[in-house]
Protein backbone atom coordinates (compact mmCIF):
# COMPACT_ATOMS: atom_id res chain seq x y z
CA UNK A 1 0.00 0.00 0.00
CA UNK A 2 1.70 3.30 -0.88
CA UNK A 3 2.41 5.85 1.87
CA UNK A 4 1.73 8.74 -0.40
CA UNK A 5 3.21 10.94 -3.44
CA UNK A 6 6.40 12.57 -2.90
CA UNK A 7 7.62 14.97 -5.79
CA UNK A 8 11.92 14.15 -5.74
CA UNK A 9 14.53 16.64 -7.26
CA UNK A 10 15.52 14.59 -9.35
CA UNK A 11 19.51 15.02 -11.10
CA UNK A 12 19.83 12.00 -13.06
CA UNK A 13 22.95 10.85 -11.45
CA UNK A 14 24.00 8.28 -9.17
CA UNK A 15 22.37 9.12 -5.61
CA UNK A 16 19.13 10.89 -6.52
CA UNK A 17 18.61 7.51 -8.89
CA UNK A 18 19.23 5.23 -5.98
CA UNK A 19 17.17 7.74 -3.75
CA UNK A 20 14.47 7.26 -6.42
CA UNK A 21 14.46 3.28 -6.37
CA UNK A 22 14.67 3.30 -1.89
CA UNK A 23 11.63 5.24 -1.65
CA UNK A 24 9.83 3.13 -3.89
CA UNK A 25 10.99 -0.07 -1.35
CA UNK A 26 9.86 2.70 0.72
CA UNK A 27 6.40 2.53 -0.79
CA UNK A 28 6.29 5.19 -1.69
CA UNK A 29 4.84 6.88 -5.49
CA UNK A 30 7.50 8.83 -6.88
CA UNK A 31 7.18 11.94 -9.11
CA UNK A 32 10.55 13.17 -11.04
CA UNK A 33 11.77 16.65 -11.24
CA UNK A 34 14.32 17.97 -12.85
CA UNK A 35 15.08 21.52 -13.08
CA UNK A 36 17.03 22.89 -16.28
CA UNK A 37 18.70 26.02 -15.16
CA UNK A 38 21.40 26.17 -17.79
CA UNK A 39 23.68 22.94 -16.57
CA UNK A 40 24.82 21.24 -19.31
CA UNK A 41 22.77 18.09 -19.08
CA UNK A 42 20.50 15.17 -21.70
CA UNK A 43 17.37 15.64 -20.17
CA UNK A 44 15.71 13.37 -22.31
CA UNK A 45 18.26 10.46 -21.56
CA UNK A 46 17.70 11.55 -17.41
CA UNK A 47 13.76 11.77 -18.49
CA UNK A 48 13.97 7.89 -19.92
CA UNK A 49 16.58 6.88 -17.17
CA UNK A 50 13.72 7.99 -14.41
CA UNK A 51 11.55 6.36 -15.92
CA UNK A 52 12.65 3.29 -16.32
CA UNK A 53 13.40 3.41 -12.56
CA UNK A 54 9.66 3.75 -11.94
CA UNK A 55 9.17 6.93 -11.81
CA UNK A 56 5.30 7.57 -11.56
CA UNK A 57 5.63 10.76 -14.28
CA UNK A 58 8.83 12.59 -14.57
CA UNK A 59 8.43 16.86 -14.84
CA UNK A 60 11.34 18.53 -16.68
CA UNK A 61 11.02 21.91 -16.42
CA UNK A 62 12.95 25.02 -18.14
CA UNK A 63 13.35 27.50 -15.62
CA UNK A 64 16.49 29.46 -17.33
CA UNK A 65 14.59 32.66 -18.08
CA UNK A 66 13.03 32.83 -14.52
CA UNK A 67 16.23 31.72 -12.69
CA UNK A 68 18.18 34.77 -14.77
CA UNK A 69 15.03 37.39 -14.07
CA UNK A 70 13.67 36.65 -10.66
CA UNK A 71 17.09 35.45 -8.56
CA UNK A 72 20.14 36.72 -10.73
CA UNK A 73 19.22 40.56 -11.53
CA UNK A 74 18.01 41.16 -8.45
CA UNK A 75 21.35 40.31 -6.58
CA UNK A 76 23.21 41.91 -9.30
CA UNK A 77 21.21 44.91 -8.39
CA UNK A 78 22.01 43.96 -4.99
CA UNK A 79 25.87 43.69 -5.22
CA UNK A 80 25.42 40.24 -3.56
CA UNK A 81 28.46 38.83 -2.91
CA UNK A 82 28.74 36.24 0.40
CA UNK A 83 32.00 37.11 2.55
CA UNK A 84 33.66 39.48 0.49
CA UNK A 85 34.15 37.06 -2.53
CA UNK A 86 31.58 34.58 -3.39
CA UNK A 87 28.56 35.15 -5.70
CA UNK A 88 26.47 33.05 -4.71
CA UNK A 89 25.52 30.83 -7.26
CA UNK A 90 24.12 27.89 -5.85
CA UNK A 91 22.95 29.83 -3.34
CA UNK A 92 20.63 31.86 -6.06
CA UNK A 93 19.12 28.36 -7.74
CA UNK A 94 18.16 26.25 -4.93
CA UNK A 95 15.02 28.85 -3.76
CA UNK A 96 14.61 28.78 -8.01
CA UNK A 97 14.64 24.99 -7.95
CA UNK A 98 12.47 24.53 -4.91
CA UNK A 99 9.98 27.00 -5.60
CA UNK A 100 8.47 24.82 -9.27
CA UNK A 101 9.20 21.26 -6.93
CA UNK A 102 6.39 22.90 -4.39
CA UNK A 103 4.16 23.85 -7.46
CA UNK A 104 4.30 21.10 -8.75
CA UNK A 105 3.14 18.86 -5.25
CA UNK A 106 0.85 21.17 -5.19
CA UNK A 107 -0.15 20.72 -8.46
CA UNK A 108 -0.24 16.68 -8.33
CA UNK A 109 -1.45 16.48 -5.03
CA UNK A 110 1.61 15.44 -3.49
CA UNK A 111 2.23 15.83 0.50
CA UNK A 112 6.01 14.67 0.45
CA UNK A 113 8.82 15.83 -1.48
CA UNK A 114 12.59 15.00 -1.13
CA UNK A 115 15.81 15.93 -2.13
CA UNK A 116 19.53 14.67 -2.21
CA UNK A 117 21.23 17.07 -0.53
CA UNK A 118 23.54 15.94 2.29
CA UNK A 119 23.24 16.51 6.05
CA UNK A 120 26.08 18.46 6.11
CA UNK A 121 25.54 20.93 3.80
CA UNK A 122 24.14 24.22 3.10
CA UNK A 123 21.35 22.95 -0.03
CA UNK A 124 19.08 21.26 2.99
CA UNK A 125 18.20 24.18 4.64
CA UNK A 126 17.55 26.27 1.56
CA UNK A 127 15.81 23.44 0.23
CA UNK A 128 13.30 22.84 2.80
CA UNK A 129 13.21 26.39 4.20
CA UNK A 130 12.01 27.51 0.59
CA UNK A 131 9.39 24.02 1.19
CA UNK A 132 8.09 25.11 4.04
CA UNK A 133 7.69 28.27 3.01
CA UNK A 134 5.72 28.00 -0.19
CA UNK A 135 3.73 24.71 0.85
CA UNK A 136 3.65 24.99 4.86
CA UNK A 137 1.81 21.73 5.46
CA UNK A 138 4.42 19.63 3.34
CA UNK A 139 6.75 16.90 4.69
CA UNK A 140 10.16 16.35 3.43
CA UNK A 141 11.72 13.48 3.67
CA UNK A 142 15.91 14.22 3.45
CA UNK A 143 17.42 10.40 2.72
CA UNK A 144 20.77 11.48 3.98
CA UNK A 145 19.80 12.35 7.16
CA UNK A 146 17.56 9.43 8.22
CA UNK A 147 20.01 6.69 9.79
CA UNK A 148 18.47 3.63 8.08
CA UNK A 149 19.73 5.66 4.47
CA UNK A 150 23.19 6.99 6.18
CA UNK A 151 24.32 3.90 7.34
CA UNK A 152 23.13 1.78 4.83
CA UNK A 153 25.42 4.01 1.70
CA UNK A 154 28.20 4.75 3.84
CA UNK A 155 29.50 6.04 0.18
CA UNK A 156 30.19 5.88 -3.46
CA UNK A 157 30.93 2.04 -3.32
CA UNK A 158 27.55 0.87 -1.62
CA UNK A 159 25.28 2.89 -3.95
CA UNK A 160 27.14 1.61 -7.13
CA UNK A 161 26.50 -2.07 -5.31
CA UNK A 162 23.06 -0.69 -4.87
CA UNK A 163 22.26 0.35 -8.29
CA UNK A 164 23.51 -2.61 -10.17
CA UNK A 165 21.42 -5.06 -7.94
CA UNK A 166 18.46 -2.78 -8.88
CA UNK A 167 19.04 -2.38 -12.34
CA UNK A 168 20.19 1.43 -11.97
CA UNK A 169 22.75 2.37 -15.03
CA UNK A 170 25.68 3.36 -13.39
CA UNK A 171 28.49 6.16 -14.83
CA UNK A 172 30.50 4.90 -16.98
CA UNK A 173 33.34 7.34 -17.06
CA UNK A 174 35.76 7.46 -14.26
CA UNK A 175 34.36 9.53 -11.48
CA UNK A 176 36.39 12.89 -10.91
CA UNK A 177 37.51 12.96 -7.38
CA UNK A 178 35.70 15.62 -6.35
CA UNK A 179 31.82 16.68 -6.70
CA UNK A 180 30.14 19.58 -8.83
CA UNK A 181 27.39 21.61 -9.02
CA UNK A 182 26.38 23.33 -12.18
CA UNK A 183 24.33 25.93 -13.28
CA UNK A 184 23.98 29.18 -15.67
CA UNK A 185 25.31 31.62 -13.11
CA UNK A 186 28.38 29.09 -12.32
CA UNK A 187 29.64 25.77 -11.54
CA UNK A 188 31.16 25.12 -7.89
CA UNK A 189 33.83 22.52 -7.25
CA UNK A 190 33.99 20.57 -3.49
CA UNK A 191 35.09 17.53 -1.44
CA UNK A 192 37.22 14.74 -2.03
CA UNK A 193 40.76 15.77 -2.68
CA UNK A 194 39.88 19.32 -2.53
CA UNK A 195 38.80 19.08 0.88
CA UNK A 196 42.88 19.37 1.99
CA UNK A 197 42.31 23.29 1.39
CA UNK A 198 46.11 23.27 0.49
CA UNK A 199 45.90 21.25 -2.72
CA UNK A 200 46.20 23.46 -5.24
CA UNK A 201 42.93 22.70 -8.37
CA UNK A 202 43.71 21.01 -11.11
CA UNK A 203 44.39 22.31 -13.88
CA UNK A 204 41.85 19.79 -15.65
CA UNK A 205 38.77 20.93 -12.97
CA UNK A 206 37.31 24.12 -14.46
CA UNK A 207 34.83 23.59 -16.93
CA UNK A 208 33.43 27.24 -17.85
CA UNK A 209 36.68 29.13 -17.79
CA UNK A 210 39.93 28.78 -19.92
CA UNK A 211 43.24 29.28 -18.20
CA UNK A 212 43.98 33.24 -18.27
CA UNK A 213 47.47 32.07 -19.20
CA UNK A 214 45.86 30.40 -22.60
CA UNK A 215 43.19 33.31 -23.34
CA UNK A 216 43.43 35.15 -26.32
CA UNK A 217 46.06 38.30 -26.49
CA UNK A 218 43.33 40.75 -27.97
CA UNK A 219 40.96 41.56 -25.21
CA UNK A 220 37.31 41.56 -26.08
CA UNK A 221 35.46 45.17 -25.31
CA UNK A 222 31.79 45.24 -24.32
CA UNK A 223 29.48 47.79 -23.30
CA UNK A 224 26.74 47.01 -20.80
CA UNK A 225 24.03 49.17 -20.72
CA UNK A 226 22.21 49.02 -17.39
CA UNK A 227 18.38 50.05 -16.61
CA UNK A 228 17.05 50.38 -12.68
CA UNK A 229 20.01 48.19 -11.88
CA UNK A 230 19.57 45.44 -14.56
CA UNK A 231 21.50 44.80 -17.67
CA UNK A 232 19.01 45.22 -20.72
CA UNK A 233 21.75 45.45 -23.06
CA UNK A 234 25.21 43.69 -23.96
CA UNK A 235 27.52 44.54 -27.23
CA UNK A 236 30.26 43.44 -28.24
CA UNK A 237 31.89 47.13 -29.36
CA UNK A 238 34.61 45.25 -32.12
CA UNK A 239 31.82 43.16 -33.55
CA UNK A 240 29.46 45.25 -33.21
CA UNK A 241 26.99 42.65 -31.74
CA UNK A 242 24.48 42.82 -29.15
CA UNK A 243 22.18 40.94 -27.05
CA UNK A 244 19.24 42.07 -24.96
CA UNK A 245 16.96 39.65 -23.34
CA UNK A 246 17.79 38.56 -20.01
CA UNK A 247 18.72 34.88 -21.12
CA UNK A 248 20.74 35.84 -24.07
CA UNK A 249 22.67 38.86 -22.06
CA UNK A 250 23.88 36.17 -19.32
CA UNK A 251 23.91 33.55 -21.24
CA UNK A 252 27.27 35.74 -23.86
CA UNK A 253 28.82 36.89 -21.08
CA UNK A 254 29.16 33.21 -19.47
CA UNK A 255 30.70 32.31 -23.14
CA UNK A 256 33.13 35.35 -23.63
CA UNK A 257 33.54 35.50 -19.63
CA UNK A 258 34.75 31.99 -19.89
CA UNK A 259 37.06 32.81 -23.59
CA UNK A 260 39.00 35.02 -21.20
CA UNK A 261 39.14 33.50 -17.99
CA UNK A 262 37.16 35.57 -15.83
CA UNK A 263 35.45 34.35 -12.68
CA UNK A 264 37.66 32.29 -11.17
CA UNK A 265 38.07 32.03 -7.28
CA UNK A 266 39.17 29.34 -4.20
CA UNK A 267 38.33 30.05 -1.04
CA UNK A 268 37.57 28.54 1.83
CA UNK A 269 34.20 29.54 2.98
CA UNK A 270 31.62 29.50 6.34
CA UNK A 271 28.36 27.46 5.84
CA UNK A 272 25.40 28.29 7.64
CA UNK A 273 25.54 24.93 9.56
CA UNK A 274 28.19 25.73 11.57
CA UNK A 275 31.50 24.54 9.99
CA UNK A 276 34.26 25.86 7.30
CA UNK A 277 34.59 24.53 3.57
CA UNK A 278 36.88 25.53 0.91
CA UNK A 279 34.84 25.44 -2.56
CA UNK A 280 36.36 26.70 -5.84
CA UNK A 281 34.18 28.64 -8.34
CA UNK A 282 33.47 30.11 -11.84
CA UNK A 283 31.13 32.59 -12.44
CA UNK A 284 32.38 34.88 -15.38
CA UNK A 285 28.90 36.32 -16.48
CA UNK A 286 28.36 37.08 -12.79
CA UNK A 287 31.79 38.61 -12.44
CA UNK A 288 31.48 40.76 -14.48
CA UNK A 289 27.98 42.12 -14.47
CA UNK A 290 28.96 43.01 -10.66
CA UNK A 291 32.47 44.80 -11.73
CA UNK A 292 29.78 46.84 -14.54
CA UNK A 293 26.80 47.03 -11.78
CA UNK A 294 29.15 48.58 -9.26
CA UNK A 295 30.90 51.15 -11.54
CA UNK A 296 27.22 52.64 -12.59
CA UNK A 297 25.74 52.52 -9.60
CA UNK A 298 28.31 54.81 -8.16
CA UNK A 299 28.15 56.81 -10.88
CA UNK A 300 24.52 57.39 -10.19
CA UNK A 301 23.64 56.84 -6.72
CA UNK A 302 23.72 58.82 -3.72
CA UNK A 303 26.74 59.05 -1.53
CA UNK A 304 24.39 58.48 1.54
CA UNK A 305 21.87 56.27 -0.40
CA UNK A 306 24.37 53.88 -1.51
CA UNK A 307 26.44 53.82 1.79
CA UNK A 308 23.04 52.38 3.51
CA UNK A 309 22.28 50.02 0.24
CA UNK A 310 26.09 48.92 0.73
CA UNK A 311 25.08 47.72 4.38
CA UNK A 312 21.58 46.24 2.85
CA UNK A 313 23.87 44.41 0.05
CA UNK A 314 25.59 42.74 2.65
CA UNK A 315 23.02 41.75 4.74
CA UNK A 316 21.13 40.54 1.26
CA UNK A 317 24.17 38.32 0.68
CA UNK A 318 24.15 36.56 4.13
CA UNK A 319 20.22 35.88 3.81
CA UNK A 320 20.17 34.03 0.35
CA UNK A 321 23.62 32.16 1.42
CA UNK A 322 21.48 30.64 4.55
CA UNK A 323 18.42 30.01 2.33
CA UNK A 324 16.10 32.81 3.59
CA UNK A 325 15.54 34.22 0.47
CA UNK A 326 11.52 33.76 1.05
CA UNK A 327 11.79 35.43 4.74
CA UNK A 328 10.04 38.16 5.46
CA UNK A 329 13.06 40.23 6.06
CA UNK A 330 14.72 38.82 2.58
CA UNK A 331 11.98 40.62 0.51
CA UNK A 332 11.85 43.57 2.90
CA UNK A 333 16.00 44.25 2.14
CA UNK A 334 14.87 43.01 -1.78
CA UNK A 335 12.35 45.65 -1.98
CA UNK A 336 14.65 48.26 -0.73
CA UNK A 337 17.19 47.43 -3.04
CA UNK A 338 15.02 47.87 -6.16
CA UNK A 339 14.12 51.49 -4.90
CA UNK A 340 17.56 52.55 -4.63
CA UNK A 341 18.07 51.50 -8.12
CA UNK A 342 15.53 53.50 -9.53
CA UNK A 343 18.19 55.82 -11.07
CA UNK A 344 20.84 53.39 -12.02
CA UNK A 345 20.89 53.94 -15.21
CA UNK A 346 23.35 54.13 -18.38
CA UNK A 347 26.38 52.80 -20.56
CA UNK A 348 29.67 51.06 -19.33
CA UNK A 349 32.73 49.92 -21.23
CA UNK A 350 34.95 47.56 -20.14
CA UNK A 351 37.89 45.30 -21.88
CA UNK A 352 38.29 41.75 -21.01
CA UNK A 353 41.76 40.34 -21.02
CA UNK A 354 43.48 37.47 -18.93
CA UNK A 355 40.88 37.10 -16.41
CA UNK A 356 40.67 40.44 -15.72
CA UNK A 357 38.01 43.25 -16.24
CA UNK A 358 39.37 46.63 -17.00
CA UNK A 359 36.72 49.06 -16.77
CA UNK A 360 37.23 52.00 -19.62
CA UNK A 361 34.52 54.46 -19.32
CA UNK A 362 30.92 54.89 -18.36
CA UNK A 363 28.10 57.50 -19.22
CA UNK A 364 24.66 57.95 -17.66
CA UNK A 365 21.53 60.66 -18.55
CA UNK A 366 21.02 60.35 -14.88
CA UNK A 367 24.67 61.03 -13.56
CA UNK A 368 25.49 62.98 -10.50
CA UNK A 369 28.46 63.32 -11.95
CA UNK A 370 29.58 67.62 -12.80
CA UNK A 371 32.45 67.67 -14.46
CA UNK A 372 32.71 71.30 -14.26
CA UNK A 373 32.27 71.22 -10.39
CA UNK A 374 35.04 68.52 -10.05
CA UNK A 375 37.27 70.13 -12.47
CA UNK A 376 41.14 71.76 -11.56
CA UNK A 377 40.75 74.07 -13.85
CA UNK A 378 36.77 75.79 -13.77
CA UNK A 379 35.55 76.68 -10.36
CA UNK A 380 32.02 76.78 -11.22
CA UNK A 381 29.45 77.20 -8.52
CA UNK A 382 31.89 75.99 -5.32
CA UNK A 383 33.99 78.20 -3.03
CA UNK A 384 37.37 76.92 -2.04
CA UNK A 385 37.17 79.03 0.97
CA UNK A 386 34.16 76.73 2.36
CA UNK A 387 36.51 74.09 2.75
CA UNK A 388 38.11 75.54 5.95
CA UNK A 389 34.93 75.89 7.86
CA UNK A 390 34.10 72.61 6.82
CA UNK A 391 37.56 71.22 7.65
CA UNK A 392 37.26 73.22 11.12
CA UNK A 393 34.10 71.71 12.07
CA UNK A 394 35.19 68.35 11.47
CA UNK A 395 38.01 68.92 13.65
CA UNK A 396 36.67 69.57 16.48
CA UNK A 397 35.74 66.18 17.52
CA UNK A 398 39.27 64.99 16.84
CA UNK A 399 40.77 67.98 18.79
CA UNK A 400 38.41 66.92 22.08
CA UNK A 401 39.35 63.70 21.86
CA UNK A 402 42.86 64.09 21.44
CA UNK A 403 42.87 66.95 24.61
CA UNK A 404 40.83 64.39 26.56
CA UNK A 405 43.08 61.63 26.05
CA UNK A 406 46.33 63.38 26.74
CA UNK A 407 47.81 63.25 23.24
CA UNK A 408 47.95 67.27 22.97
CA UNK A 409 51.22 68.03 23.36
CA UNK A 410 52.32 64.47 22.30
CA UNK A 411 53.90 63.84 18.97
CA UNK A 412 51.91 61.41 17.33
Amino acid sequence: MSKGTVVLSYSGGLDTSCILVWLKEQCYDVIAFMANIGQNEDFEAARNKAESLGAKKVFIEDLRTEFVEDFIWPAIQANAVYEDRYLLGTALARPCIARRQVEIARREGAHFVSHGATGKGNDQIRFELTCYTLYPEVKIIAPWRIPEFYNRFRGRTDLMEYAQKNGIPVPVTPQAPWSMDANLMHISYESGILENPKIHAPADLYLMTKNPEDSPSIPDVLEIEFKNGMPVKVTNVKEGTSKDSPLDIFSYLNEIGGKHGIGRIDIVENRFIGMKSRGIYETPGGTILINAHLDIETFTMDKEVRRIKQGLGVKFSELVYNGFWYSPECDFVRHCIAKSQENVEGKVQLSLFKGQIYILGRESAKSLYNEELVSMDIQGDYDPCDASGFIRINAVRLREHHRLQGFSSTKQ
